[in-house]
């Protein structure tokens, strides 16, 4: 009996060439058996708090065609693919596809903006190619893996989107996804915790300049950005910025609310005026890399402002939303010093009149948290606003000023707001994903 099993065992022990072959069958990966899709290959991750492995006989009475695993107790049939390591051979078949495919890919990381850029420069270069983007935000070890093995024969172009909280994470998606092309949106003060410093931030994000540098790629830069002027010097690149010495160039007309800006193009010489529909002077150096990207792949101008114009955010990224009572700037997906310094003094420029700030914690700042969180505090109260309000345990311990309403979470917050109605103004709501700021829009 014991030798029959360890036939079965070894037979069914698979390389990744082998596993490849299959992938090109039915090319669908799924990680969640509770969200499985026909005929797809079911990846039985391992968590802090899950094992995957208790799950592949669910995903495969759910339609899943085979399910990949790395505990032997949990093989019942051919249908279980037995390997190692099951998140070392998700990465390690992306890593097999990503060698087979003949595609422009463009890796894009930063501290802020990048979810933003990437959705602007895949609705720009849609209006020409067959494009993948990464979905949402699914940028990290699992995430880049995923999107990699989404991408099919009819893919002209694919953009990666690359996450980070320590050094050599942008490094490791990057041997994976292997970009022929890099953008860094910026870089600032987020995950002091996990990056150790500020420095910690740059040599990560550093990481991928240096690939693209290494294999012989293009790199897409803010000219006016001295760290990454000077990260990436000596390496081929198209340049964008506010001045002719970019190979791009455009202004800032007006936000207020939303941008509006021209676009200045050199050979012949003209000027596009582009309206969009992203709030935040912060906005206009994402657009402007779209355009930068666009116009390197030869999409026609008026594509490129159609493309703008068009693109709407969601999923609480500066998105305008007018409730009964006020207008709402919902900018709450994530928050981190830098950010939250931009979306401060932004609306603090902004005409509008009563204008109420109500934000959350940042989250993985480590032992510089204290200190960021009173200087966001301190910058918020120098600005006047007709009124500022607290979330978090953070700004509830730093907060001395029994003026400023302070709660420990949302939760609180929403009940609060409830018996204090804010009416007739526009309120900025800015913080940390985890705060979980969406529970009070119901109540603004």
């Amino acid at each position: 009996m014991l030798m029959g099993f360890l036939f079965v065992y070894l037979s069914n022990f698979m390389s990744i060439k082998e596993i490849y072959q299959i992938f090109l069958k039915l090319p669908f990966v799924c990680t969640d058996s509770r969200k499985v899709e026909k005929e797809a290959i079911f990846f039985s991750l391992k968590g802090e708090n899950f094992n995957g492995n208790t799950c592949a006989e669910s995903a495969i009475n759910n339609g899943c065609r085979y399910a990949i695993i790395d505990e032997e107790q949990y093989y019942r049939d051919n249908r279980y693919i037995i390997v190692d390591n099951v998140f070392k051979t998700l990465q390690d078949l992306a890593k097999y596809h990503r060698n087979q495919l003949k595609i422009p890919i463009i890796g894009i990381t930063g501290t802020n903006g990048k979810t933003t850029t990437k959705e602007l420069i895949n609705a720009v270069l849609q209006k020409k190619y067959k494009t993948l983007a990464t979905v949402g935000n699914l940028n990290n070890h699992i995430g880049v893996p995923q999107t990699i093995l989404n991408i099919t024969k009819e893919t002209e172009i694919a953009i990666i989107e690359m996450g980070a909280n320590h050094i050599g994470e942008i490094k490791d998606l990057c041997n994976i996804s292997q970009p022929s092309m890099g953008i860094i949106t910026n870089i600032g003060k987020a995950h002091l915790e996990g990056f150790g410093s500020f420095e910690g931030v740059i040599k990560t994000k550093k990481e991928l300049y240096d690939w693209i540098n290494k294999n012989q790629g293009t790199l897409f830069v803010n000219v006016e950005n001295e760290i990454l002027t000077a990260i990436s010097k000596d390496i081929k690149k198209i340049t964008y910025g506010i001045t002719p010495k970019a190979d791009c160039y455009g202004r800032l007309i007006k936000a207020n609310p939303f941008l509006e800006l021209e676009w200045i193009i050199k050979d012949p010489n003209q000027t596009v005026t582009i309206e969009s529909n992203l709030v935040g002077k912060y906005n206009f150096e994402n657009i402007l890399a779209a355009i930068t990207i666009g116009s390197f792949f030869n999409v026609e101008e008026d594509l490129i402002k159609t493309a703008i114009k068009e693109y709407i955010p969601t999923n609480n990224r500066s998105q305008i939303i007018n409730s009964k009572h006020n207008t709402i700037i919902m900018d709450a997906y994530n928050a981190n010093p830098s950010s939250m310094e931009a979306a401060i003094n932004n609306f603090a420029n902004t005409s509008y009149k009563n204008k109420v700030v109500i934000m959350g914690d940042m989250f993985e700042l480590g032992d510089y948290s204290e200190q960021e969180h009173l200087n966001i505090l301190d910058l918020t109260i120098k600005k006047k606003f007709s009124k500022i309000i607290l979330v978090g345990n953070m700004f509830s311990k730093i907060n001395k000023d029994k003026c400023i309403p302070t709660f420990q979470n949302s939760d609180e917050l929403a009940v609060w707001l409830k018996e204090n109605k804010i009416t007739a103004s526009t309120i900025l709501v800015k913080g940390s994903r985890g705060v979980k700021m969406e529970k009070i829009i119901d109540t603004i």
